[in-house]
């Protein structure tokens, strides 16, 4: 049960940064809590555990609501966009995995935020544009780019294009994790069924843990 449980709390990593994505390029909203889970991610050194690297399990409640949706192949306008975004982070993973200049470039960068992350705060607008610009000296440089669809009084403005690159950098960490772990796409072929129950448990633990601390 860990193994499934592991792979669905990498996807719903993955899910949760992309309709994070989607959200933020349509309306401009970005839920303040859900995007400091997806920062963290890039941060989480050494994990003793695949929930550490989103803080806890209960932080990712967006993103299974959204895997359990994909999963279960509903169709809309929102779900293409979804899909079409978590096919490009697969992709643009696949590529950096075979780069390991890439790799340590990265990993150097975001060292060096850390720093900067311990002044001034995470979520931070510099902070935040100093991430964006890992994106774009890095992985920007690929012949494929995700296409972000939105609204272009949104997506003009340099704050929230720096949001959806670090979002974007966030749903690809979440993907490298998905395949340390042993995540392929034949998962998605054969054990569908089994990725949306570990994804439904998932949501109602989430959702218990959630209504504790209001509660509390």
């Amino acid at each position: 049960m860990d193994k499934w449980r592991n792979l669905v709390i990498a996807l719903a990593g993955i899910t949760q940064a992309v309709d994070l994505v989607d959200k933020l390029a349509k309306t401009g909203y970005l839920d303040s809590e859900d995007f400091k889970t997806a920062v963290q991610s890039l941060f989480a050194q050494n994990p003793p555990t695949t929930e550490a690297v989103f803080g806890n399990a209960t932080n990712l409640l967006r993103g299974y609501e959204v895997l359990i949706d994909l999963l279960q192949r509903n169709k809309g306008p929102q779900q293409t966009a979804l899909i079409s975004y978590c096919l490009g982070v697969v992709h643009l993973q696949k590529r950096l995995l075979r780069n390991r200049a890439m790799l340590n470039q990265i990993a150097e960068r975001l060292d060096q935020c850390r720093h900067q992350m311990q002044h001034f705060g995470i979520t931070h607008e510099n902070v935040i544009a100093n991430i964006a610009s890992i994106y774009t000296e890095t992985i920007s440089t690929f012949p494929f780019r995700i296409q972000v669809v939105g609204e272009y009084q949104y997506l003009q403005q340099s704050r929230i294009a720096n949001q959806v690159r670090v979002l974007l950098l966030c749903a690809i960490r979440a993907a490298i994790l998905w395949r340390q772990l042993g995540g392929t796409r034949w998962h998605f072929l054969f054990q569908r069924g089994q990725l949306i129950k570990t994804a439904e448990q998932l949501l109602e633990e989430a959702k218990r843990a959630r209504l504790e601390i209001s509660n509390s």
